[in-house]
């Protein structure tokens, strides 16, 4: 049981250190916590975001957004998360300011799976309403 439970600490310390990487715009140290394999994939069914990334589109995709915030970065902020086995789940609220003049604030959830200590899967759940408006409606 100690094995399994410094794992799963390991894990959630690694989910809290890329939710901080992803909110300093750092893509690159944010992909070094995942495995050459990884996905990532965003629920619903908008056109230029919603998809499965394989790990180099996902950073294509994340360094091609930063443009879109004042800060260059949506703070991703975690509010709760359970850890089991090699599964991370996090419920999460970001904000961003966009140079649109928007505001960015969804609430997410998403689940980390984990493989040899990277980050291997996630699945982004979120108010796809939201993120729509936000950037894609003019």
């Amino acid at each position: 049981m100690g094995a399994e439970s410094n794992g799963v600490e390991r894990n959630k310390a690694i989910v809290v250190e890329f939710l901080s990487r992803f909110s300093k715009g750092d893509v690159s140290g944010l992909l070094e916590l995942m495995d050459d394999r990884a996905t990532w994939w965003v629920s619903g069914k908008i056109a230029g975001l919603s998809d499965t990334y394989e790990k180099e589109k996902f950073g294509t995709l994340l360094n091609g957004v930063k443009t879109a915030y004042k800060g260059g970065a949506m703070q991703f902020k975690p509010t709760v998360m359970t850890a089991e086995a090699d599964r991370v789940a996090v419920e999460a609220e970001s904000f961003a300011e966009l140079m649109n003049g928007r505001i960015y604030n969804n609430l997410y959830h998403l689940l980390f799976s984990f493989k040899d200590g990277k980050i291997f899967r996630v699945r982004e759940y979120m108010d796809t309403q939201h993120a729509y408006e936000t950037f894609f409606v003019p």
